[in-house]
């Protein structure tokens, strides 16, 4: 699968050999990608790789900066759409990489993506208190939808998403 591209990213898909290098070497120093949160991400990618086969394109992208090819976080889907066409999407930057607009950027990347192959909707949730993270989901287009006493859940959904 090709990478997916945006104005300053590139989003390349993990491969199941790529996840199980990232989970050998560990967290990066320093902050640095991979952070720990990332490979909780890798985690979940490869444990549904190994139940359910590679759920790719609905798994799991390295974000890379198309300036200069750093990585500086990770985004995707929790797994292929469930019974109502709706997948679950997740994200993360590493600290030095915030504040600069790329985890929208990113995000919007792949809304794009999952319209494009006819998903209905796109969910996420963030902490009630992860202002930044609502900032994020709402640059990207996706709204309020609920929430409860620890989460705020969002999502975009499209009436008439094309089908492949």
């Amino acid at each position: 699968m090709n990478d997916l591209v945006t104005e300053r990213l590139l989003l390349h898909p993990l491969s199941v050999a790529e996840a199980e290098q990232l989970m050998e070497r560990g967290p990066a120093p320093g902050g640095e990608y991979p952070t720990e949160m990332d490979l909780v991400g890798v985690r979940r990618y490869l444990e549904a790789c190994a139940t359910a086969g590679d759920p790719q394109p609905f798994g799991d992208y390295e974000i890379r900066v198309r300036a200069d090819g750093r990585t500086i976080g990770g985004a995707g889907f929790h797994g292929t759409p469930n019974e109502d066409n709706a997948v679950t999407i997740g994200y993360g930057l590493v600290e030095s990489a915030r504040g600069k607009g790329y985890a929208a950027e990113a995000l919007r990347g792949l809304l794009q993506f999952a319209r494009e192959r006819g998903i209905a909707s796109v969910l996420g949730d963030t902490d009630r208190d992860n202002v930044a993270s609502q900032h994020v989901m709402a640059a990207a287009g996706m709204h309020l939808v609920s929430e409860d006493d620890k989460l705020m859940y969002y999502a975009a959904r499209w009436q008439n998403a094309p089908s492949t």
